[in-house]
C-alpha cells in the first residue's frame, strides 16, 4: 500500500475510533440520562389512545 493510503486509511480510522469514544463519553456522562433506560412501550403516552376522544 502507498504512503498516501496508508495516511487515508490511518486518519478514517482514528476520526471513526474518536467519533464512538465521544458518543460513549456523551452518553455515559449526560445527567438524567438514566431516567430513560426502563420505559415500556406502555409508559409511553402517544396522546392517541386517551378516553376523551370518543367519535
Amino acid at each position: 500500500m502507498t504512503t498516501g493510503g496508508w495516511v487515508i486509511m490511518l486518519l478514517s480510522v482514528g476520526f471513526v475510533t474518536g467519533l464512538l469514544a465521544w458518543c460513549i463519553t456523551k452518553v455515559v456522562t449526560t445527567p438524567g440520562s438514566t431516567d430513560h433506560l426502563r420505559t415500556t412501550p406502555s409508559e409511553i403516552d402517544t396522546g392517541d389512545a386517551s378516553s376523551s376522544d370518543n367519535r
